[in-house]
């Protein structure tokens, strides 16, 4: 049945809706980097209130985050309220202007703060607030070294012209605003990326056929977050083998595997070794599983293992390489015919 004018309120409440989102994932983020800037005063206040104190600063961000994790869940690791204190002394009079309203968003001064020139710093933050950069154009401009090319330029206006310029990329949805990793920290939500179904349903599937295999497979996460510095990584996913007494980081791809894949498997497994493994526990080791045709389709990262014996029983027991593979590559192909029979199309009688 036709409805009359159907589209144009249909247009109007969708308008409605997204500006309200974006209006409260802009408010959270507010609220969000005015308590971490207040925090950051508090602990800085403390530490000058004596020598004795200021020695030590570290031990109370140590004890402090032991304290607000219990309480308040994620977000304030020792790591985490230092960026808070650095923050304070980076921008003193952030929160004591007139309006007392903050433009940018906590990841915004969390990307900053890694920009060490000061002038640099305020150039970038400066730019951000004229142009309504966000997060994501923000790191663009600074990777690029948009300040320096800019002081360098004959043509300073042409310059500000192109730091105007918004691409695609650049554009965050409110649905990505409100999944921001420290969004969901700040109000301790359940992490929830989004990820194309294939991907969801590839990392579904193998932890299924991994448990499958036997009992040696302990599920302990999938998605699981890790940070260095002002980067965030994800792991698809996260096992502990019994017998080989040692963590596993699966990593699927749905493309070729490359140079930069091993490398990132790298940076993991050092993670893990370091923050992850419990005494006693043998190093862990990472698999790199590719989906793709023609692809190096499986790897196992065995760098740095104590002895070749440890990495030859590493072999031994994990699953064969080709067995992976062969039922991911299955899998996926018949992932497409599966969708439509739920949607309700005649498949082909095989």
């Amino acid at each position: 049945m036709l409805i009359a004018n159907y589209d144009a309120i249909h247009a109007q409440i969708v308008e409605l809706l997204e500006s309200s989102r974006s209006s409260a994932a802009r408010h959270v983020n507010s609220l969000m980097t005015r308590a971490y800037w207040e925090i950051g005063k508090r602990i800085v206040e403390y530490e000058q209130k004596g020598d004795q104190r200021a020695l030590y600063g570290d031990q109370l961000l140590i004890r402090l985050s032991e304290d607000l994790s219990k309480r308040f869940g994620r977000g304030f690791s020792r790591q985490n309220l230092q960026q808070m204190r650095n923050f304070y002394v980076c921008w003193p009079e952030i929160c004591q202007t007139i309006s007392g309203k903050l433009e940018l968003p906590w990841s915004a001064y969390v990307r900053l703060m890694s920009v060490k020139q000061p002038e640099a710093r305020l150039f970038y933050e400066s730019e951000a607030l004229r142009n309504g950069w966000s997060v994501k154009q923000l790191e663009r401009q600074v990777n690029s070294q948009f300040y320096e090319r800019t002081a360098l330029s004959a043509n300073k206006g042409r310059m500000n012209r192109q730091g105007e310029q918004t691409r695609s990329e650049d554009i965050v949805t409110p649905e990505e605003a409100i999944k921001d990793p420290f969004v969901l920290e700040f109000l301790n939500l359940k992490d929830e990326y989004s990820e194309s179904d294939l991907e969801e349903a590839l990392i579904q599937h193998m932890a299924d056929f991994l448990l499958e295999l036997g009992d040696d497979f302990a599920f302990v996460g999938r998605q699981r977050r890790l940070r260095l510095d002002d980067t965030w990584f994800r792991i698809d996913l996260l096992f502990f083998h019994r017998r080989l007494q040692c963590l596993v980081v699966i990593e699927l791809k749905t493309g070729k595997f490359d140079a930069g894949d091993a490398g990132k498997m790298h940076l993991y497994l050092n993670y893990a070794r370091e923050h992850w493994t419990k005494p006693g526990e043998n190093p862990p080791v990472g698999l790199i599983l590719c989906a793709a045709k023609g692809a190096d389709e499986a790897r196992y990262a065995l760098d740095n293992l104590p002895s070749q014996i440890i990495a030859a029983d590493y072999r031994m027991l994990l699953p064969d390489e080709k067995l992976l593979a062969t039922q991911l590559q299955r899998w996926r192909e018949k992932k497409p015919a599966k969708r439509l029979a739920l949607a309700g199309c005649e498949l082909p009688k095989e």
